[in-house]
Parts: structure tokens; sequence; C-alpha cells
């Protein structure tokens, strides 16, 4: 297993430890309170652990290495595990504004403040622990499950906050709708949540573009070769935390096909130095060239020369 693989995985089965001891604090905290903000934050635990055992399969399952019948490899799983958790997400989010709403108006409240209050600072000790480990994971992986993992549990972190807040304000206040009001709240900021995590991941199934900024610093590499006469039908895409990319290249009509060759193997040293593990393809095209019937004919090279 690769190092990037090995990294992916510790993150989820970190996730997936955190969110276990939670759920046990959080069951007993949510029966003893009684309240709906307590129970919005357990059932968003109990997500997050269903959410970490769906990380962990789909990063297990996007190291496997490329085989016959996945000849790009497995990445789309990290995606796939992503969309689970937005799912999961916005269920939650569901049931918990319905909880709310129905609290507020039959005017229920919460007890025991205290043991939840203090259920929810350990919450919040463990999420910024496993915060830090999954960034540094990230910053070395990119990995679109892992990410995705993080922004929920970053959200959590709020969550633990308004549950504090509500259980304070109607304990110690005797604001009487803080706790449902909190809930509503949170229910609100998981679906926001969801939309957000979701985008990436469907970008990533739709076989989205690369950035304009990321493209341009690939043309820029491309560029630097003498050889080249131009470039054209530029096409780019992320899967997991692998990348692709093909294009065609003019070149000197009169170049052997050993030479033509040699000049992609120099091409393709230079971009892997830029940008490490991308999978290139390289069609080589004699100059002048042009398909009529190719709607991606422009020359990019000379565009941004230009």
């Amino acid at each position: 297993m690769s190092s990037a693989a090995s990294l992916n995985r510790s993150a989820a089965l970190a996730s997936t430890a955190v969110a276990l001891l939670l759920v046990g604090l959080k069951v007993w905290a949510a029966w003893t309170t009684g309240s709906t903000a307590m129970l919005g934050s357990l059932a968003d635990t109990a997500l997050d652990l269903v959410a970490s055992l769906a990380t962990l399969a789909g990063v297990w399952v996007a190291a496997q290495p490329d085989d016959h019948n996945h000849r790009f490899g497995h990445g789309k799983a990290e995606a796939l595990a992503a969309m689970f958790q937005v799912v999961l997400i916005s269920i939650s989010a569901l049931s918990l504004a319905a909880r709310a709403i129905g609290q507020w108006a039959a005017g229920a409240r919460p007890e025991a403040a205290e043991g939840g209050i203090a259920v929810s600072v350990i919450a919040m000790l463990a999420t910024v622990a496993l915060l830090a480990w999954q960034q540094r994971v990230i910053r070395q992986t990119g990995s679109l499950a892992i990410a995705t993992d993080h922004m929920h549990y970053q959200s959590d972190l709020f969550l633990n906050l308004a549950v504090i807040a509500a259980l304070a304000l109607d304990q110690y206040a005797g604001m009487a709708g803080a706790d449902p009001f909190f809930g509503l709240a949170i229910a609100l900021w998981l679906g926001w949540g969801a939309w957000g995590a979701s985008q990436e991941a469907v970008d990533q199934l739709m076989d989205k573009e690369w950035p304009p900024e990321k493209k341009e610093r690939f043309l820029a590499v491309v560029a630097r070769h003498p050889e080249l006469r131009g470039l054209h039908d530029l096409r780019t895409r992320t899967s997991g935390n692998r990348d692709f990319v093909q294009f065609h290249v003019a070149v000197d009509p009169g170049m052997t096909i050993r030479a033509a060759h040699d000049v992609m193997d120099e091409i393709e040293a230079k971009l892997l130095a830029e940008f490490p593990g991308v999978e290139i393809l390289i069609h080589p095209d004699p100059e002048g060239h042009v398909d009529p019937t190719d709607l991606s004919s422009e020359d990019l090279l000379a565009n941004r020369a230009s």
C-alpha cells in the first residue's frame, strides 16, 4: 500500500474511533437531558460514524491498483463515499429540523444541563485532535473522501458549541425556546454543509475540467519545450487523488517517429516534476494538421503567448 493510501486509511480509522467514542457519550447525554440540540448532536455523530465507515471503505477501494475492469484506477470510490456522506447529513438535517419544530410547538425543555455540557466539551476536544490529523493527511494526499469527512467534523465544532449555548441559555438564563432554536439552527447548518460537500464530489463524478489556474500552470510547463509548434484538445479531470490529462501537440512534420517519441518523453518528464503522479497521454500531430470536425483545435500555446 502506498504512503498516501496508508495516511488516508489512518485518518479514516481515527475518524471512526472518535465517532464511536462520541456516540456512546451522547447517547447517555441525550437520554439524561432530553435536549433536542443534544439529540441533534447525537444524530449527527451517529451519522458521522456511518460516514466514517463509508470513508474508510472509500479510501480502501480507491487505493486498490488498476485492474482489467478499472484501467483508470478506483479513485472515484472517494467521490462515491463523499456523496454517501452528503445523503446521510441531509437526512440528519431534515429529521432534526422536524423535531426542533415539534419541540418548539410543544414547549418541551431539557434537563440535567451539566452532563450535556460536559459531554459537548469532551466531544470538542476529541474533534479538534481529529481535525488536526485529518488536515495533515489532506495536505499530503489531497483525498476528497477525507476532505469531506474533515468538513463534516469542522461543522461538529460549531454544533457542540451550539449545544452548550442551548443548554446554558435554557437552564441558567431561563430562555425556554433556546434549545429548539439552536436545534433548528444546527439543522440548517448541516443542510448547508451537505450542499457544499456535494459540489466537489459531483465535479469528480462528472469529470469536470481542472480549474483555470491549474491548467495555466500546466500549459506554462509544456510551453518551455522548444520543439513544440502548438497544443490543442487539452482534456483534464480528477479522480480521487489522481489527475488525468491528455492533449495533442504539433511537431515538425519531418520529425521521425523515434524523435517525436523522445520529445513526448521529455515533455512528460517535465510535467511529472511539476505535477507528480498525473496520468499523461500525449498525441503528436504534424504541424499544420487541423481536423475540421474537432471543436478543440484551437492552439492553446499560441493563445497563451498572445
